[in-house]
């Protein structure tokens, strides 16, 4: 049936240039979705990817924020397309942008629900999957989506921050324990990214913040699907850090 690969957040912005990469890379697509208005934006991927690849898809809605609904999200995907899932890639985020002091307890802890223990919920349940088929030569890969916030810290965004740093160290620990086993793990870091977000503010300071980053630009979400397709094509990377943020951040 092919390899199959999960992507959660997949129905937009970097997440969508993901879930497209994956089928242009021959994968089936097992693509999340949180809110009913991505629905009919992750219907469009889903036909894109049979029409464009040949690839077959599988459109699950699932509030990865919580434990029982990843475990319905993998249930589906391995009722699809059996009990071997090759790629999942943990790309679910969302954000509060608010002062520390101002927030309330639920809008952080919804943070670190969705950006943090969904990445492990969802990897836990899926290495059952991935360990009793994987090899050197036939390896399984999970890629995270953090953030250069994770690495240096934004104002207004501690809960985020906390998350996104939090997906770095998890990443490394996957990366020992199944090292040699035929499972890698790598985190993805996008620095300014050129998304639905980034389109909506005002751009005169997005021109100014463009000209804080030393390539001078913002990013595209094919940035960052590149780096993805890197991470799967490269065996011998587990346990990195690939950041494609124009010279914002040096690592």
């Amino acid at each position: 049936m092919g390899k199959t690969a999960i992507i959660t957040g997949g129905s937009r912005g970097i997440g969508e240039a993901m879930s497209l990469k994956l089928g242009e890379l021959g994968y089936n697509v097992v693509v999340n979705y949180r809110s009913p208005s991505s629905k009919a934006l992750s219907d469009a991927i889903a036909s894109k990817l049979q029409e464009q690849y040949g690839v077959k898809t599988l459109v699950v809605k699932a509030d990865v924020g919580k434990a029982d609904e990843c475990k319905n999200l993998v249930d589906a995907a391995v009722a699809e397309f059996g009990d071997k899932i090759d790629v999942l890639v943990n790309n679910a985020g969302i954000t509060n942008n608010s002062n520390f002091i101002d927030i309330t307890q639920e809008a952080y802890e919804n943070v670190i629900n969705v950006n943090l223990l969904s990445f492990l919920h969802m990897t836990h349940l899926v290495l059952p999957y991935m360990v009793n088929h994987s090899s050197k030569e036939e390896q399984c890969n999970i890629i995270h989506t953090s953030s250069v916030g994770g690495l240096t810290g934004v104002i207004n965004q501690a809960d985020y921050c906390a998350a996104k740093a939090g997906i770095i160290g998890f990443s490394r620990a996957i990366a020992l324990e199944f090292a040699g086993r035929g499972i890698r793990s790598n985190v993805i870091a996008p620095g300014m990214i050129m998304t639905d977000m980034l389109r909506g503010v005002n751009q005169e300071e997005l021109h100014a913040l463009a000209e804080t980053i030393p390539e001078g630009y913002i990013g595209d979400v094919s940035d960052i699907a590149g780096a993805m397709e890197y991470i799967l094509k490269a065996p011998y990377l587990t346990g990195q850090i690939i950041s494609p943020n124009g010279g914002f951040v040096l690592m």
